[in-house]
């Protein structure tokens, strides 16, 4: 019963010790927070929500260390909801992991099965099913940071849950559906929704940074609804849009009230080649 991973030695390193200097490089280097993060003791819980990036980590992997920084210091959560887009096509609409446990490289991470059942009964979309999860990379590579800022501290549970493309009524219905069962499901419990996201993919440096600008605006106004009309009716290739999205609602139900853009760049400020490029962001929602 345990996941094992998809994609070690391709979107980050398979060795454990190459794969801890990976990260700390993600959290030093020139486009991320400039320093090793130092955990909290005691939960602050002020963090409900992160949007994440999950291209390999030498591309994407600083902009998800600014979001990995910020969970560190608002102290960790006991439970993580990870949501992600499933890029195969493979499984149910909304597919929550039941597999009771992880691996990566850096160890094991154990699934929150009374959650994962909540959330399944809640959602009307949402099915247990881990055979979409057996491919997907967007959950897995936000694994080793969590299990980088917790290691020492505690050990944080998870819900992996993939989420398919629809068309936008029924993207809408999803968005509010999922998002009110993970928002009743951690009610009154130590969480944090992260929303597995790269932004626009395959176009110029500008005309991704004008689409995705856009899409970051509506998160940074905590409003899912118009993230999803934007990015469908601008045909924005942000792949985790509807994962954002329903984060969003969820945080808006436990009282956010506001969001903090991280950082942004794209893969073009990393190879140089600006002309084809990767946007990625890493946003913040807060109460």
């Amino acid at each position: 019963m345990a996941r094992k991973p998809a994609v070690a030695g391709m979107f980050y390193e398979a060795d454990e010790q190459d794969l801890i200097r990976s990260i700390e490089k993600c959290f030093v280097s020139r486009f991320g927070p400039g320093k090793i993060p130092e955990v909290t003791d005691k939960r602050i819980g002020r963090l409900l929500g992160l949007v994440c990036p999950h291209a390999g980590y030498i591309y994407s992997g600083q902009a998800a260390a600014h979001a990995y920084f910020e969970l560190a210091k608002d102290g960790l959560p006991d439970i993580a909801i990870i949501l992600g887009p499933n890029h195969h096509g493979l499984g149910a609409v909304a597919a929550v992991g039941t597999q009771a446990e992880w691996i990566t490289p850096l160890g094991s991470m154990q699934v929150d099965l009374e959650v994962a059942g909540q959330i399944t009964r809640l959602a009307e979309f949402a099915t247990s099913d881990d055979s979409a999860h057996v491919r997907e990379h967007s959950v897995e590579v936000q694994l080793p940071f969590l299990q980088y800022i917790s290691r020492g501290h505690k050990n944080i549970r998870i819900v992996p849950i993939t989420l398919a493309y629809l068309n936008k009524p029924d993207a809408l219905l999803l968005t509010q559906d999922l998002g009110n069962a993970i928002a009743q499901s951690i009610k009154g419990k130590s969480a944090v929704i992260i929303a597995s996201s790269d932004l626009t993919h395959y176009e110029s440096r500008d005309s991704a940074r004008a689409k995705d600008t856009l899409a970051i605006d509506h998160v940074l106004n905590l409003d899912p609804e118009g993230l999803i009309e934007t990015v469908y009716d601008r045909s924005i290739t942000m792949c985790g849009v509807l994962p954002t999205a329903v984060m969003l609602h969820a945080c808006k139900v436990l009282g956010a009230t506001g969001a903090r853009k991280l950082a942004y760049y794209s893969s073009g400020d990393i190879t140089g080649e600006v002309d084809q490029v990767v946007g990625y962001g890493a946003l913040s929602v807060e109460a």
